[in-house]
């Protein structure tokens, strides 16, 4: 069977540094799957025989609690690599992605992991540099949890959420995928109704325009005001 074209992922940062046939020898061991909104690529807690990446669409990461409760620990964008257990020294999968929108992933066998990162060293430091960047996400958001009021935590989730899909338009700045308020309450470790009386007071303020599961940013800069903690 043919390997993925590699048009379709020559553009992605993880690759970019790849030759041809490099990528092409990856790329002849994947193989590419839809995943309609709502579907789970997998579960927690499932044996981790795959290592994935996100090629179009939006992924939440959940994670169910010793107490049962159900957090958003990390939202996966386009050329994000997830899944790879392997590389945390984990045998199975401590979270489970599911479709924010219509999405198309591409996964490789768990047992070449340690290959591509030797055969490939700029791939291996480009996966390194992701893992980096979500433990600090993870500190970042711990940190957070652990200090701040929860107000300040629902500004920084919106930030960060405009930063890694926004969308400018001529009104503000749009959360180019579906995010519900239930959804903000589970990255933030609060309530649904906490979250849904802080953004409609932002409404009121113009900071934000919400909508059925749509999320517009107004006001980037005074969101940024209340994250700091500088409002009055």
């Amino acid at each position: 069977m043919a390997g993925i074209d590699r048009s379709l992922v020559r553009a992605l940062p993880l690759f970019n540094k790849l030759s041809d046939a490099e990528l092409d020898r990856l790329l002849a061991r994947a193989t590419m799957r839809r995943v309609a909104m709502g579907e789970a690529v997998f579960e927690q807690g499932q044996k981790a025989d795959r290592f994935f990446l996100l090629l179009h669409g939006r992924l939440k990461v959940t994670q169910v609690t010793a107490d049962g409760q159900q957090i958003i620990v990390r939202m996966v964008h386009p050329g994000d690599i997830f899944g790879f257990a392997k590389a945390l020294q984990r045998d199975d999968y401590p979270g489970t992605p599911t479709a924010s929108a219509e999405s198309v992933v591409i996964c490789w066998p768990t047992e070449v992991w340690g290959l591509f990162v030797e055969q490939n060293p700029h791939l291996a430091v480009n996966a390194m540099q992701t893992i980096g960047q979500r433990l600090q996400e993870a500190h970042t958001r711990i940190r957070e949890m652990a200090t701040e009021e929860v107000e300040r935590r629902v500004a920084h989730a919106v930030l960060r959420l405009i930063e890694q899909a926004g969308k400018t338009e001529s009104a503000g700045i749009r959360i180019d995928f579906q995010i519900s308020r239930q959804d903000i309450a589970e990255m933030t470790g609060t309530t649904l109704h906490t979250v849904s009386r802080i953004l409609s007071a932002w409404e009121a303020k113009g900071l934000v325009e919400g909508g059925r599961q749509k999320l517009l940013v107004r006001d980037a800069a005074g969101l940024r005001i209340l994250a700091e903690g500088e409002a009055d």
